[in-house]
């Protein structure tokens, strides 16, 4: 099994819901097409859509119960479609896909309202995992993180100790100067 597919350790089912309602946006026609007849046979009553325009006007006559956005559609970003769908009706659960993924833009979709947040390609079953997971297995915040000076000089020490505690090795492959190196090493480990 895949890391991508562990999207969660528990899921609902699908069946026991009374709402199946999913919008789909998604600009990209062939992909749209394919993951519409793939949701309708995972039992959803799909509305596909390719603007944020449709989405928006989808959603305000009536709410679906699921969402799949597209981040960047050809008339603007999908973050709208969202936040529209978390404004009216808060139950929602909608999952944002993207081909530009980064972690400023995944912060900004969970807190517009996105349950979950999926780096394309992402496949039907990945997709269809992350609208059922009712609980995400990602990490928890720990109580006391280690500081950054702390992350890059226990970095440092595993590369060292994989160096076999050579020091013209070790700041080679840190591309960084051997003096430099040699100063970091003789210091304490910071908190």
């Amino acid at each position: 099994m895949s890391d991508s597919t562990k999207t969660a350790e528990v899921s609902i089912d699908l069946a026991g819901m009374e709402d199946q309602s999913l919008l789909l946006a998604d600009d990209d026609r062939p992909f749209l097409t394919r993951l519409t007849r793939a949701m309708e046979s995972r039992g959803f009553q799909v509305t596909a859509v390719d603007t944020v325009a449709e989405g928006l006007a989808t959603i305000r006559r009536v709410a679906p119960a699921f969402a799949v956005v597209d981040m960047r559609l050809g008339d603007g970003n999908g973050l709208d479609i969202i936040s529209e769908l978390k404004a009216l009706r808060p139950d929602s659960r909608g999952i944002i896909l993207t081909g530009y993924g980064n972690i400023a833009t995944a912060v900004t979709a969970v807190k517009l309202g996105a349950f979950d947040y999926l780096a394309k390609p992402a496949d039907a079953d990945e997709i269809y995992n992350a609208l059922m997971a009712l609980q995400h297995d990602k990490a928890e915040l720990p109580e006391n993180p280690m500081s950054a000076d702390r992350v890059r000089w226990e970095h440092i020490q595993r590369i060292y100790e994989l160096c076999g505690r050579n020091v013209s090795e070790t700041a080679r492959r840190l591309n960084m100067h051997r003096r430099t190196l040699q100063r970091i090493l003789a210091k304490r480990a910071p908190r």
